[in-house]
């Protein structure tokens, strides 16, 4: 960090954001990465890994809600999901709001995130840490897939860094090969994309992989503050095609019976179907067949 009182993120070099630093609570040098927490004056505490802002307690919600509550309303009713990274643990909280999940597994490479985010970062998670439904894995999630069973897993969520450093190997054919293997016959994966007006080869490049082994490839845009540069977008490759097109009303039918109807504070129904209509300049990114 800076020596004075602000910190400069360091994804572009030549665009950015600071946040004042009010105080520090952690620095630690991972087995993978740099980690940093600190409270800040506006966004309340923040998680940087590398230099990179992953998650603040001020607008956490737009990212985990959206990157949740799509696929496994969108499915309907899956009841095994898996999710790699997201060692803070708010992915992890919003998919066992869902009633009818009955087992999350969650596979985190960096087990220092994991602890840093229980002590540091409580309110992300809450009380999932210890829901008798969550099986937390301190693993490497590409391994993990390799070795699971042919359709074990009815949704797969992939909350990982950008493609540099650690996160590279989530990105790959082989890792999609096998997302795709262990996925139910209705089975989904979502992953971000990036912010597709700095990143936009990061969307193009892992829609066109997806493509070689899921029949449907899209994505949809979330407004998250302090991912820079316009909207977020959530790649989606699914084996069913019509699971983005999923009606509104049946959207909300589906929220109101697993309870989080009306608990959101950016998901909604609507916003849940107007999120896959992508603009002009993001839609150009994706494959066209």
């Amino acid at each position: 960090m800076p020596t004075d009182s602000w910190i400069n993120e360091t994804l572009y070099p030549d665009w950015g954001q600071r946040f004042l630093v009010t105080r520090e609570l952690a620095r630690v040098k991972s087995e993978f990465q740099d980690i940093a927490i600190f409270e800040s004056s506006s966004h309340g505490r923040v998680m940087v890994l590398d230099g990179v802002i992953q998650i603040t307690e001020g607008d956490e919600f737009v990212y985990q809600e959206m990157l949740t509550h799509v696929p496994l309303l969108a499915h309907g009713s899956a009841e095994n999901v898996l999710i790699i990274g997201a060692g803070d643990g708010g992915v992890l909280r919003r998919v066992l709001q869902h009633g009818n999940v009955k087992r999350a597994v969650m596979v985190e490479i960096d087990g220092e995130v994991i602890r840093l985010s229980k002590e540091f970062l409580p309110t992300i998670a809450g009380d999932a840490w210890t829901d008798p439904r969550a099986d937390v894995i301190v693993g490497d999630g590409i391994d993990y897939v390799k070795r699971a069973p042919d359709a074990a897993f009815d949704v797969i969520i992939v909350d990982s860094t950008d493609p540099i450093g650690v996160g590279e190997v989530l990105f790959t054919d082989e890792f999609y090969h096998n997302c795709a293997r262990i996925l139910t016959s209705r089975g989904l994966i979502v992953n971000q994309c990036g912010v597709p007006f700095m990143q936009s080869d990061e969307l193009r490049d892992t829609s066109a992989r997806r493509r070689t082994f899921f029949p449907h490839v899209t994505a949809y845009v979330a407004a998250v503050p302090t991912y820079v540069g316009g909207f977020m977008t959530l790649g989606w490759a699914a084996k069913d095609a019509s699971l983005a097109a999923t009606p509104v009303e049946t959207i909300r039918t589906r929220a109101s019976q697993v309870g989080i109807l009306g608990t959101t504070r950016y998901w909604t129904p609507e916003i849940h179907a107007g999120a896959f209509n992508l603009p002009p300049y993001i839609a150009r990114h994706l494959p066209t067949a």
